[in-house]
C-alpha cells in the first residue's frame, strides 16, 4: 500500500502531506534539480514562480473561504503560508523562499514520505492499493505531456502565463511613492468562522458582517467568529503597498512606450491563449488606452497623502520577502523583452533608477480538459486509480491548485486503504471547484479560479453582495464540518496543529 505522486509543486506537496498524514506511505517524484525548468530557480518543493500572493484572505471573498476550508482540512500549504506571511493588506502574501523551505522541510522530515529526484517520462502503473497522482503542473515535460495526451486520447489544451518583475527596494525613489493599502483594508479586521458553526445563514450573516467591520472581538457569548492570530501582515497604519502615482502626462508616456515595446518570442504565437485573470500588461494595454487604469493600474481607494486626491493611475508594489528588500509589481506580468522592460518600467514614477532582481517572463501552461477526463474526486474516469491535481487538472491559481492536491491526496489515501472516496458538497468552495472541473461545458472549457458564482446558490440569501457572501461562507463551513465528520477525518485544523508545529 502506497501513493505515488508525480510533481513536487503546490498540488503534489499538499497531496503528499494529506496521504502521509493518514498513515499511507508516499513516494513523491520531483524532476528538479536533475531536470530544471525555464522559470524555477531552486530545487525546493512548492516553489512559487509567479506572484508571491495567495490573494484575498477574508470570508467575504471566495478564495478567502477556500483557504479557511483548507485550514480545517489540515492543509500544509496554508500552514506554511501563515508561517511565512508578509504585509499585503487584506491578502495573504508570503516570503517565497521561506514558504518553499517550510514545505520542503515538512515533507523531507515526514517518516512516511520518500522524495525521489528524477524525471518520469511515463505515468507509473496504478492499482487500487497503489494509486498514482499526476501533479506535474503547467510546465510538464514534453515527454510526459505526450504520454498524458496518448493516455487521455485527446490533444492538450494550453494557455500562456506571464510572470511579474521584482525590484530591489533600496533602488525605489521614496520621495515619489507613498505607502497605503486600497481603502485602508488590512488583516486587522480579518475574522474566521469558528468550527462547528451552523446557525441560520440569513440572521447570522448580518452579525458576521458587523464583526468583520470591527477591529476587536471577544469569544464571550459563543459568537461564531474568532480573530485571526497576529501576523506580520497586520496593518501598521501606513498600509502594506508602495504606490507609484501617475499624472495623466506620465501615464500617456508610459502607455505609448508599453504598446510599442518589443515582445519576447513565444512558440506557436499565432495560437497563443492567455488566461483572462493573468493577462500580460501589454495585452491589456492593446485593448484600449484606459484599460490599465481600470485594471492593475486603477487608482480607486488610493489617495496620495501629498495631494489628498487619487492619482490618474497607480502601480502598486507588494513586499516579496520577509526582509522587505524585494518588491514585486502587482498585476504586471509581461512578455516584453528584458531590455524593453528595463526601458519601459523605469518610466514608472519612483522606478527611474530601479534595479530589477527579476524581469517578467512568459511560459506555457499545460492542462487537460477536465470535464472530459476527471470525476469530482479528481480521479480519471477511465482509470479510477489515477488522479490529476493542480494546474494540470484545469484549475487556475496557487490556492486552487493546492486545494485540488488536498482532495486528490485524501481520496488516494482512502482508495489505498480500501475506503470510500468522495468530494465535499457543492455548497463548499473546495467541493464547488471539484464540481466545476468535472462538470463544466467541455466544448468551451477554461481553467477557473474559485468564485462564489460556481458555489451552489443559497436559498433566501440576504440582499447585498457582502451579506450574501458571508452567508454562503457560513453555510459552506458548516457543511464542510459535516462532511469531515462523515469521512471520519482525524486531521482537522485543531489536530494537525501539533503535528505540523515542529516543521513550522
Amino acid at each position: 500500500m502506497r501513493v505515488r505522486i508525480v510533481g513536487g509543486g503546490l498540488a503534489g506537496s499538499e497531496a503528499a502531506w494529506q496521504a502521509a498524514s493518514r498513515g499511507v506511505p508516499v513516494t513523491l517524484y520531483e524532476m528538479r534539480p536533475a531536470r530544471p525548468t525555464a522559470v524555477h530557480k531552486t530545487d525546493r518543493l512548492a516553489e512559487l514562480v509567479c506572484s508571491n500572493s495567495f490573494r484575498g484572505d477574508k470570508l467575504d471573498n471566495a478564495v478567502g473561504l477556500l483557504k479557511e476550508e483548507m485550514r480545517r482540512l489540515g492543509s500544509l500549504v496554508m500552514r506554511a503560508a501563515e508561517a511565512s506571511r508578509v504585509p499585503a493588506g487584506a491578502a495573504l502574501a508570503v516570503d517565497r523562499e521561506r514558504f518553499a523551505e517550510t514545505v520542503t522541510r515538512a515533507l523531507v522530515e515526514h517518516p512516511l514520505v520518500t522524495i525521489v529526484r528524477e524525471e518520469l517520462t511515463a505515468i507509473p502503473a496504478s492499482t487500487e492499493t497503489d494509486p498514482v497522482i499526476v501533479a506535474t503542473g503547467p510546465l510538464t515535460s514534453d515527454a510526459l505531456s505526450a504520454e498524458i495526451a496518448r493516455m487521455i486520447g485527446a490533444e492538450h489544451l494550453y494557455f500562456y502565463d506571464a510572470i511579474s518583475p521584482i525590484v530591489l527596494a533600496e533602488t525605489i525613489d521614496g520621495s515619489r511613492v507613498f505607502r497605503a493599502s486600497r481603502w485602508d483594508r488590512s488583516l486587522r479586521s480579518s475574522f474566521r468562522l469558528r468550527q462547528g458553526y451552523g446557525g441560520p445563514p440569513k440572521r447570522e450573516a448580518r452579525r458576521l458582517v458587523d464583526k468583520l467591520r470591527t477591529t476587536e472581538s471577544s469569544n464571550a457569548g459563543g459568537e461564531p467568529v474568532e480573530p485571526r492570530a497576529a501576523a506580520c501582515g497586520v496593518d501598521d497604519g501606513e498600509g502594506d503597498y508602495l504606490n507609484c502615482p501617475f499624472t495623466r502626462e506620465e501615464y500617456d508616456r508610459f502607455y505609448d512606450a508599453l504598446v510599442t515595446a518589443e515582445s519576447a518570442t513565444v512558440h506557436d504565437f499565432d495560437k497563443e491563449r492567455f488566461f483572462e485573470g493573468c493577462l500580460p500588461i501589454e495585452v491589456m494595454a492593446h485593448r484600449g488606452r484606459d484599460t490599465l487604469r481600470f485594471g492593475p493600474m486603477k487608482p480607486v481607494g488610493l489617495a496620495d497623502p501629498r495631494t489628498g486626491r487619487e492619482p490618474y493611475a497607480v502601480v502598486q508594489l507588494r513586499q516579496d520577502n520577509l526582509a522587505g528588500d524585494h518588491f514585486s509589481l502587482v498585476g504586471f506580468q509581461t512578455q516584453i523583452t528584458w531590455g524593453e522592460q528595463a526601458r519601459v518600467l523605469r518610466l514608472i514614477p519612483g522606478l527611474e533608477q530601479a534595479e530589477f532582481v527579476r524581469f517578467g517572463m512568459v511560459h506555457r501552461n499545460t492542462y487537460v480538459n477536465g470535464p472530459t477526463v476527471l470525476a469530482e474526486t479528481w480521479q480519471v474516469r477511465a482509470r479510477p486509480t489515477l488522479f490529476f491535481a493542480g494546474q494540470m487538472s484545469g484549475v487556475e491559481g496557487y490556492v486552487e491548485s493546492a486545494a485540488s492536491g488536498l482532495l486528490a491526496g485524501l481520496n488516494a489515501a482512502a482508495l489505498a486503504q480500501g475506503e470510500h472516496v468522495s468530494a465535499p458538497p457543492r455548497t463548499t468552495a473546495i467541493g464547488a471547484l471539484a464540481y466545476y472541473v468535472s462538470h463544466a461545458n467541455p466544448a468551451h472549457y477554461e481553467p477557473s479560479n474559485i468564485t462564489f458564482g460556481i458555489i451552489e446558490p443559497l436559498p433566501g440569501a440576504p440582499r447585498g453582495k457582502k451579506l450574501r457572501n458571508i452567508a454562503l461562507s457560513a453555510r459552506a463551513l458548516a457543511d464542510l464540518e459535516r462532511w469531515i465528520s462523515s469521512r471520519k477525518l482525524s486531521t482537522t485544523e485543531d489536530t494537525v496543529d501539533t503535528e505540523v508545529k515542529s516543521y513550522l
